[in-house]
């Protein structure tokens, strides 16, 4: 359970100071995977559109599933009093949103007998229990209030053909009872990162409120879900639609592709579609060939905005901000253009003057606002540490009030508000202040150099727990993967700095060309040149590192990469020797294998500039297969078997060349993990095969 530290209000700013001031108490020892792993995770934040509320969901994990708690807990906006615990089950919410007039909360969970997770709405003003709303056997979630509060759009998963719940039912019976087991496909993608695709589709229902009265597939039997390309997003293992109801709720505007079976061959696109809330055809609302997401109005119901990803020859674009005016869907406009970096998804001011979003920046993501019909976006203060994500804005048009999440490299995530006049940061929730005091989690440097390729490029820098300037430190060169991501000043679970640099490493993190959140072109840059140019220029970072650094052991430099880390990782392998040994997980071995097995293809195709049959000499020589005479490094191996964005062939390819080789090296399959590792004693096992791995070969004359 959590334990909550309780602030008088004549002390609230004392305990607010914790946040920032923690590393400044007395730390006594590195961060384990126990601190890691059973620190509390908290969600995004919802504030009600009155400002008063906030809540948001808190995880306190565990080793054992069956002692894992998530709840949903509520916090005063003026932070007058600690947050208190909203639900008590032993399952999950998510998806928590409140109605308009403030009084309450839908969300999807799967509670008593339920077979599949249903929306529930809980009165918050009055209390009492959650009451179940849906009931679909196909499962509800992400609940969207229609604005007059009598009704609740969703997302599920139906089967081809079925109108009713009955359908659904007797579709799913029929799948039960057939005898024999086969997976059929007519066109591409087949897989979606740890799952096979089968033939059911995501779609919207809405759900009246008045007992007795069932949900209704709005989607069914419409052209738009009988086309062979129909789909929401897809590309993290599930299939979302984002939707949003039209200001007078006389209907729907959500995302989704009509064209998914081209994915083999062509850029999918995803349309923004209007569909009536009584029944009636979808109409498309984007005919030119961006993508469009994240649709939502303004608060006068004057204006529908999105985000957009332009259509491009290049690999990479970045999201931007558009407007229309409603309802004509006229006077197209790009927002923001003048900032050369990716928008994330709007949020309004309440009176609807102004628009607010974060956007990454060199390592930060910071918040911006610019007038809501267009202008040049400000940063709403100046961050100096961490990042600030899951915005929310609520609040009156005197008094507007935001919300985020900020944490970073020393702080997990805790809700803050945020002074929309200063970008002062007041904490809402305390939930790991306790457990931090603990620990040592030195902050991240940053320094900068210029490449041999002319780029400047950003990295941080962590030294060690318990650091002693006298002493020398060997180097862990950590490769971020996307390739479009980046490393940030924020807490990470999965490859988290201070856990992988506690034995006494130094960590340094490079932000590559290719990275995001140093605009568009440098981005870009990676087109043509997946593995050669970054992996250059990370060695570049290594040896300017070790230049700047005293205390850093030349002789003793190890790598580690996951995902396109994981990708840079094999091809350290063929290319250099200068690493005593290299950690790669979910890395790819040969270009063009990875393109026919991965569920992602045409993107590869024309990042390398033609389909493999057309210029075999570019995919070969930058596939470190084509180079496996070089291996002599000693490698760790991992992978998870239900990884489909990099599967596990790649692994085995390596694993094979790395014997035939006769170097030193191990193989760890995970059969139940996907492209990351998420289990519990998984991760505890693979962070010690790590450090084990690591301490072998940095020890002298490690064999």
């Amino acid at each position: 359970m959590i334990r909550r530290r309780h602030c008088l209000p004549a002390l609230f700013v004392l305990c607010a100071t914790v946040l920032s001031v923690h590393a400044q108490t007395p730390a006594v020892r590195p961060l384990t995977h126990e601190d890691l792993w059973t620190m509390p995770r908290v969600g995004a934040p919802a504030i009600s559109p009155d400002g008063r509320w906030v809540v948001m969901s808190v995880t306190e994990p565990a080793y054992d599933d069956t002692q894992q708690v998530s709840d949903l807990w509520i916090v005063p906006s003026d932070g007058s009093a600690p947050p208190r615990r909203l639900t008590a089950t032993r399952t999950a919410e998510s998806g928590a949103t409140w109605s308009q007039d403030s009084t309450r909360l839908a969300f999807s969970a799967r509670r008593g007998d339920d077979e599949a997770p249903q929306i529930y709405v809980l009165h918050v003003a009055l209390g009492g229990e959650a009451q179940r709303v849906t009931s679909v056997s196909t499962g509800a979630r992400a609940p969207r209030w229609r604005p007059d509060g009598t009704a609740i759009a969703f997302t599920s998963d139906v089967y081809p053909g079925a109108r009713t719940e009955a359908e659904n039912k007797a579709a799913a019976a029929e799948r039960k009872a057939r005898k024999y087991s086969a997976r059929v496909y007519d066109a591409f993608p087949v897989r979606d990162f740890d799952r096979w695709l089968d033939d059911r589709h995501a779609t919207l229902l809405v759900q009246p409120l008045t007992p007795g009265t069932p949900a209704r597939d709005l989607l069914a039997g419409s052209a738009l879900v009988a086309g062979p390309g129909f789909s929401g997003q897809t590309g993290s293992g599930s299939e979302q639609i984002a939707a949003t109801w039209a200001p007078d709720g006389s209907g729907l505007v959500f995302a989704a592709t009509s064209n998914r079976h081209e994915a083999a061959r062509a850029d999918v696109v995803d349309s923004l579609w209007f569909v009536p809330a009584d029944g009636g055809p979808p109409r498309r609302l984007t005919t030119d060939g961006d993508s469009y997401g994240s649709p939502v109005f303004s608060p006068d119901g004057r204006a529908l905005y999105a985000q957009v990803e332009p259509r491009s020859p290049r690999v990479y674009s970045m999201t931007r901000l558009v407007r229309w005016t409603w309802p004509d869907m006229a006077n197209r406009q790009l927002l923001g253009t003048t900032l050369d970096r990716a928008i994330g998804a709007p949020r309004f001011s309440p009176d609807g003057s102004r628009v607010f979003f974060t956007a990454e920046d060199q390592g930060h993501e910071r918040l911006y606002t610019m007038a809501a019909t267009g202008g040049t976006p400000q940063e709403i203060g100046t961050l100096d540490a961490g990042t600030l994500t899951g915005l929310d804005v609520g609040g009156s048009a005197p008094a507007p009030l935001a919300v985020c999440l900020w944490q970073s490299a020393v702080q997990p995530p805790e809700v803050v508000r945020v002074d929309l006049a200063s970008g002062g940061r007041t904490p809402l929730t305390r939930f790991t202040t306790e457990r931090l005091r603990a620990l040592d989690l030195p902050t991240p440097e940053t320094f900068w150099f210029t490449s041999t390729r002319g780029a400047r490029l950003h990295n941080l820098l962590v030294r060690p727990a318990g650091f002693d300037p006298a002493k020398k430190y060997p180097l862990l060169v950590l490769m971020h993967g996307g390739p479009h991501g980046a490393w940030r000043d924020e807490w990470v679970l999965r490859w988290n700095y201070h856990l992988l640099g506690a034995p006494g490493y130094v960590v340094l993190l490079t932000n590559y060309m290719g990275s995001t959140g140093f605009g568009e072109a440098f981005a870009q840059r990676i087109q043509g040149d997946p593995l050669e140019g970054p992996a250059l220029e990370i060695n570049q970072a290594a040896d300017e590192a070790i230049a700047r650094y005293p205390f850093i052991d030349a002789t003793r430099q190890v790598a580690a990469g996951a995902s396109y880390g994981g990708h840079l990782a094999n091809w350290m392998a063929v290319t250099t020797t200068r690493y005593r040994t290299l950690v790669s997980h979910a890395g790819l071995f040969d270009l063009a294998a990875q393109w026919g097995t991965s569920d992602i293809a045409y993107a590869r195709e024309r990042n390398m500039g033609a389909p493999v049959w057309e210029d075999p000499a570019t995919w070969a020589r930058q596939s470190p297969l084509f180079r496996a005479g070089q291996l002599k490094t000693p490698m760790l191996v991992t992978v998870g078997e239900r990884d489909y964005r990099v599967p596990a062939n790649n692994a085995l390819q390596l694993w094979a060349a790395l014997q035939r080789m006769h170097v030193p090296s191990r193989l760890i399959v995970f059969p139940e993990e996907n492209h990351w590792i998420l289990r519990a004693e998984n991760s505890r096992f693979f962070y010690a095969e790590v450090h084990a791995w690591l301490a072998r070969w940095l020890a002298e004359g490690g064999k």
